[in-house]
């Protein structure tokens, strides 16, 4: 007998031939689309124009989407109802910034903060914050006459936890690591720069060269070289021997830390004609600094000495003293003395002296 009586896939056992595929069983056929009758096509086309009435008629229903946290870039969001500060943030190198902070509990001075930087964030030591309300720019701070302060772009993001304050100070331990290695670089290179510092950006995504060349370099190659060894974004940025000896620091020929490094909020230009006006020696080795140029303190006492003049006789003028006429040599703005030169020799009086020995000549003089 033949096992073709045996419906296939049943419980009888049927076993399917050779090139013959097994029939489909009557409760397990698949219906498609195309199987259905005219009257259920009919009544779907119904159904889905009733849908469509039902969705029109009801009134949408709004979707609230949560906004944005000021956070998800890795900042927390601002406190609500807080104080708006205008921080000025100093770095390595007395480099400094400013930003704008937020938070019911204000900022303080020599706080370490986590701050927005060049594609990423750097921390800094709050040199100074007040609170946004109370600035104002006298006569205005643009064309239009608008005395509030303009907000900085940049925000502090939050205060500096001990371990972010550890990771900077062990970054700060590797830039002389750095240095070394980018002026092996530079010998490799043959490039007439002076590597002075470096500086690693806290979240290690930039790291900034700081040079000094007495021409313009080409230093494509050598940025190349160093992206490939430190792994990271390079910046080479050239500085003048002035902001050098800024961020270096040093003692000056008062024996006491150099004004660029210690106060001077700005380096200005210096000329020899400021020299001339305080009657100083012209030899450039007299009045250079470490830096080898002129001294900064002959630009910001140059004004004292310009009121000083007003206060003391001209050099080399004729003065009538009780010893006569005298002729002025010299005088001593610290001390407030005067140098005389007569027919008795010389002499130096204190200035309050010189003044009443004037005056009584004077009065001597026109009683005679």
């Amino acid at each position: 007998m033949s096992e073709a009586g045996g419906a296939p896939g049943n419980d009888g056992g049927g076993k399917e031939r050779d090139g013959e595929r097994p029939r489909r069983r009557p409760d397990r056929v698949r219906r498609g689309r195309n199987s259905r009758g005219p009257d259920s096509r009919g009544r779907d086309s119904r159904d889905r124009a009733g849908r469509d009435r039902d969705s029109r008629s009801r009134a949408p229903t709004p979707v609230t989407r949560a906004p944005r946290p000021a956070g998800s870039r890795g900042a927390p969001a601002p406190a609500a109802g807080g104080v708006e500060q205008i921080v000025e943030i100093q770095f390595k190198g007395l480099r400094t910034d400013y930003f704008t902070f937020t938070h019911s509990l204000p900022l303080g001075e020599r706080e370490y903060v986590v701050v927005e930087a060049d594609r990423g964030q750097d921390i800094g030591v709050v040199k100074r914050a007040v609170a946004a309300d109370s600035l104002a720019c006298e006569g205005g701070c643009d064309h239009l006459g608008e005395r509030k302060v303009p907000t900085p772009g940049k925000r502090v993001i939050r205060r500096a936890a001990p371990a972010d304050v550890n990771r900077l100070l062990q970054l700060r331990s590797q830039e002389m690591e750095v240095r070394r290695r980018t002026r092996e670089l530079v010998t490799k290179h043959k490039l007439r720069m002076k590597v002075s510092e470096a500086e690693w950006q806290w979240d290690r995504n930039k790291l900034t060269v700081y040079f000094t060349a007495e021409k313009r370099v080409d230093f494509r190659a050598l940025v190349r070289d160093m992206a490939r060894t430190f792994r990271t974004r390079i910046e080479l940025r050239q500085i003048g021997v002035r902001d050098e000896a800024k961020r270096l620091g040093g003692l000056g020929r008062c024996r006491r830390e150099l004004c660029c490094r210690s106060w001077l909020p700005s380096i200005e230009p210096v000329t020899l004609q400021l020299a001339k006006d305080q009657s100083l020696s012209l030899n450039p080795s007299q009045i250079s600094g470490a830096c080898g140029r002129l001294m900064n303190c002959l630009r910001y006492e140059h004004a004292m000495y310009m009121q000083a003049k007003k206060r003391f006789p001209a050099v080399g003028k004729v003065v009538r003293t009780a010893r006569g006429e005298e002729r002025v040599k010299a005088w001593n703005l610290f001390e407030e003395t005067v140098s005389l030169a007569g027919d008795e020799g010389e002499r130096t009086v204190p200035l309050s002296q010189l003044k009443e020995e004037t005056r009584a000549a004077r009065r001597a003089r026109l009683d005679g």
